[in-house]
């Protein structure tokens, strides 16, 4: 599978019942077991998203879901109420369907609905090491702006800015 929306099995969709709590166990078990990120991470995912969603303006916001087979498969949202420019926020894909596209559909579809809500700006915050993400950053254009060392989530991690012109 290249491209969920060409997939008969894969479709991407907005906010469904439920899909807070997805989103942020899917955050909380991967980084956790895989950067050892401890409860903090888990509540500000949970609490910042739901914060977003519960304001969420579809002339500038935006929300996907990827269901392969029904089942959650990843997300993407887009917060363009920030002062610096829209922000790119909550990307993530299920770890075993990583590679399959569905990563690739999921920033096109953020990229492509900021250019036509007119935001002149797209930034993210990440961390170094997550590979996979970078490319798929560096693939629709972003840059990396940033970089330096911080204690968050029970951890130390260099954070990275990426941002992306329109």
């Amino acid at each position: 599978m290249r491209n969920p929306q060409e997939h008969p099995t894969c479709e991407l969709t907005g906010y469904f019942p439920g899909v807070i709590g997805k989103v942020t166990e899917l955050h909380a078990v991967y980084y956790s077991e895989n950067w050892g990120f401890d409860l903090s991470f888990e509540t500000q995912v949970g609490r910042e998203l739901s914060e977003f969603l519960s304001r969420f303006d579809a002339r500038k916001d935006g929300f996907w879901a990827a269901l392969c087979n029904r089942d959650f498969a990843g997300a993407v949202a887009i917060d363009g109420g920030q002062p610096e420019g829209a922000r790119l926020r909550w990307f993530i894909v299920r770890p075993d369907l990583q590679g399959s596209g569905i990563g690739t559909v999921l920033i096109r579809k953020a990229v492509d609905f900021c250019r036509s809500a007119g935001h002149k700006n797209i930034y993210l915050w990440t961390f170094k090491g997550l590979d996979q993400a970078r490319t798929l950053y560096e693939r629709a254009g972003f840059v990396l702006t940033e970089e330096h060392e911080i204690e968050q989530w029970g951890n130390t991690i260099d954070e990275q800015k990426f941002e992306l012109g329109l």
